[in-house]
């Protein structure tokens, strides 16, 4: 199969601004990823107005994040040789591993805000995660950028757009890797919508689906960066960067969920017990827990006028002469 599709959908006459399939995709990919994670929320018994609320957080944090990914992580000494390229995103390039650290800080601020526990909106926007990351690498697909290694298999694409200096009749068939983490992203997030049912749904353990998004997604990564063309790392390791960048996670996926089911074996504190509903729903509960036990005060404060009542009667009996003297 040959992949020699004009990544630009449509320009606009008067601007010449190019639309291409990747930014389409993206766009799309924040539309949908929005709409799960306001599912989530509503779902907890919060309106889902909550969810709209992370939209400019997430935004800066995906692109922000993935711009600086890229250039840390992949590019770092072309940016000694020029820093203001950093700022040049329309020029390209941007790094999932980057756009993780970017969301995570985008949770931890959205959380702050709406005095929501981390754990539990990570696990509730990781369902937008799973599918953000299957969509993306649709985009890369239609930009034939991060492709695989050369292969010799049916299934093998070439992409004239990548190897430009070859005229197309040497162009080698290579490993359609966006392809693959694209149906990757789509399992992982495929197994989370089971896990979640399996969980109870809100009865979930907070943190479990957070830990089997890391490890399943992370652990996809790492494995299919064997079929991808190196970047940023030396072709004589037996890592490439992107590996080296997937371990951290998928291992605090790992200690992650086992901390969760230790805790649901042996809950040592409200917060280990599973959430249910919303927070409004739980501080009425406490609020009528604090009644509960302060119910028989005014039992007793109703009590005192009928004492001092039976105390006069009582000092009224003995007052009265003794009928024997």
């Amino acid at each position: 199969m040959v992949w020699d599709l004009n990544p630009v959908l449509f320009q606009v006459p008067l601007v010449n601004l190019e639309v291409r399939y990747y930014g389409v995709i993206f766009s799309l990919n924040f539309v949908l990823g929005l709409g799960l994670f306001a599912w989530q929320i509503k779902r907890s018994g919060a309106p889902a107005a909550e969810a709209l609320d992370f939209i400019w957080p997430g935004f800066l944090g995906l692109v922000v994040g993935a711009r600086c990914g890229h250039v840390f992580f992949y590019n770092f000494d072309y940016f000694l040789k020029d820093p203001l390229w950093l700022f040049r995103v329309w020029e390209g390039g941007l790094a999932s591993h980057g756009a993780t650290i970017g969301l995570i800080l985008a949770i931890f601020y959205h959380s702050r805000t709406h005095k929501r526990p981390f754990w539990d909106t990570f696990d509730r926007l990781a369902f937008s995660g799973a599918l953000g990351s299957a969509l993306i690498r649709l985009g890369n697909f239609f930009n034939s950028e991060i492709v695989g290694k050369v292969a010799n298999v049916p299934w093998a694409v070439q992409f004239p757009r990548y190897d430009v200096h070859l005229p197309l009749g040497l162009v080698p068939p290579r490993y359609p890797t966006q392809l693959i983490e694209f149906s990757a992203g789509l399992l992982v997030l495929a197994s989370l919508l089971v896990i979640d049912r399996v969980a109870g749904r809100e009865k979930r353990p907070r943190g479990l689906i957070s830990s089997f998004f890391l490890i399943f997604y992370f652990l996809a990564r790492f494995l299919i960066e064997f079929l991808k063309e190196r970047h940023g790392a030396a072709d004589d390791f037996i890592l490439s960067k992107g590996q080296l960048l997937s371990l951290p996670p998928f291992l605090f996926g790992v200690i992650l969920l086992i901390t969760v089911l230790i805790k649901v074996k042996n809950p040592t504190r409200p917060s280990d017990v599973p959430p249910k509903g919303s927070n409004k729903e739980t501080a009425k509960q406490k609020a009528k827990e604090r009644t509960k036990k302060l119910a028989p005060v005014p039992k007793l404060l109703k009590s005192k006028p009928a004492a001092k009542k039976k105390a006069k009667n009582s000092a009224k009996t003995l007052a009265k002469p003794s009928g024997g003297l």
